[in-house]
């Protein structure tokens, strides 16, 4: 970032326009990096991300979270699960579904991939005061919170749309 800034807008515009695309491009190579570390691929890496952060649930709960389909979901679960990543167990309330959750022995490793960043961070947010760091968790949270609206709206225009084709018949064509 330049060291001088004309106005609110043009530091908005760039937060905009080139950090946070910036930012999430690198975050993306990075979680792909992880999952090459963990012998996982990205799909499946964020899959388990999804069930650490959110907890146990099925494997229609995760589709419906992740937008992937059911076939999909159901590679995912029987990679993680071949990998030790996670577990499944009946669901006590539908016998038909299963609850899948993250095995807590590899979350520790995961853990470890992800210690060399979280130190990183830690010393970069040393040189924030109290308001600029609640500023930066608020801003967080928020954008955290958009993203998951624009995707849930992208989905959804896209199973609108009558010529829509799933990214696995992209895929196959």
């Amino acid at each position: 970032m330049g060291a001088a800034r004309v106005s609110r807008d043009e530091l908005a515009g760039e937060i905009i326009g080139q950090l946070a695309r910036r930012h999430s491009t690198a975050v993306v190579l990075f979680h792909h990096a992880v999952g090459e570390r963990l012998g996982l691929g990205p799909t499946d890496h964020k899959c388990l991300d999804v069930l650490r952060e959110r907890g146990p649930m099925t494997g229609s709960a995760l589709a419906a979270i992740t937008g992937l389909t059911s076939g999909a979901i159901t590679g995912v679960v029987a990679r993680l699960e071949q990998a030790g990543y996670l577990r499944r167990e009946p669901d006590p309330h539908d016998r038909r579904q299963q609850i899948i959750s993250p095995s807590l022995e590899r979350v520790r490793e995961i853990q470890d991939v992800f210690d060399p960043i979280r130190k990183d961070v830690a010393v970069m947010l040393e040189s924030f005061d109290l308001h600029q760091l609640a500023a930066i968790a608020e801003f967080l949270a928020h954008s955290t919170d958009v993203a998951y609206e624009h995707a849930a709206l992208l989905r959804a225009q896209t199973l609108m749309r009558p010529t829509a084709i799933s990214p696995h018949q992209r895929e196959t064509e």
